[in-house]
């Protein structure tokens, strides 16, 4: 693997003159680094961990899996990327198993991931069926642990 890409993925942010000390390089030859992953497509964008306790306005996750029927000329690919494209998904997986494609989507309310299956991901011809399963509580996000010091802490709760 690309040693600046790995530094990336296993490191916090640094700098690139704190990525070219580590490699030995200098912070021009980084820069130059970053952009060519950025002109290959390998490096897509930044994207910050945020702990979902602390976000304001509380937001929807679920996650859909969807069965479809393939198409004859393009197979799964155009409509998981027909589903990629609307505005709450945030990932599209193909996969194997007993469903086809996974669908990570965010929302303001349980309403509104209803209304988005009901409404637009369900009808799309060859969607054969869909199951919904919303997030109930993050333990752990992108390798990091999220608030492992007030797991214990916690009341249970009852119901």
């Amino acid at each position: 693997m690309n040693p600046v890409l790995k530094l990336i993925l296993e490191g916090e942010r640094l700098t690139t003159a704190q990525i070219g000390e580590v490699l030995n390089l200098s912070r021009q030859e980084v820069e130059a680094e970053y952009e060519k992953l950025k002109t290959e497509g390998v490096l897509l964008g930044w994207r910050p961990i945020l702990n979902p306790d602390f976000i304001a306005g509380k937001e929807v996750h679920a996650v859909i899996e969807v069965k479809i029927s393939p198409e004859r000329e393009g197979g799964f690919d155009r409509l998981a990327q027909r589903i990629s494209q609307f505005d709450h998904v945030e990932s599209c997986y193909l996969m194997s198993g007993g469903y086809d494609l996974l669908v990570f989507m965010r929302a303001d309310s349980l309403h509104h991931v209803a209304s988005y299956v009901f409404e637009r991901l369900s009808t799309l011809p060859g969607v054969l069926s869909t199951a919904t399963h919303f997030m109930l509580r993050a333990y752990k996000e992108q390798g990091y642990l999220l608030g492992e010091e007030t797991l214990t802490d916690k009341p249970s709760m009852s119901f």
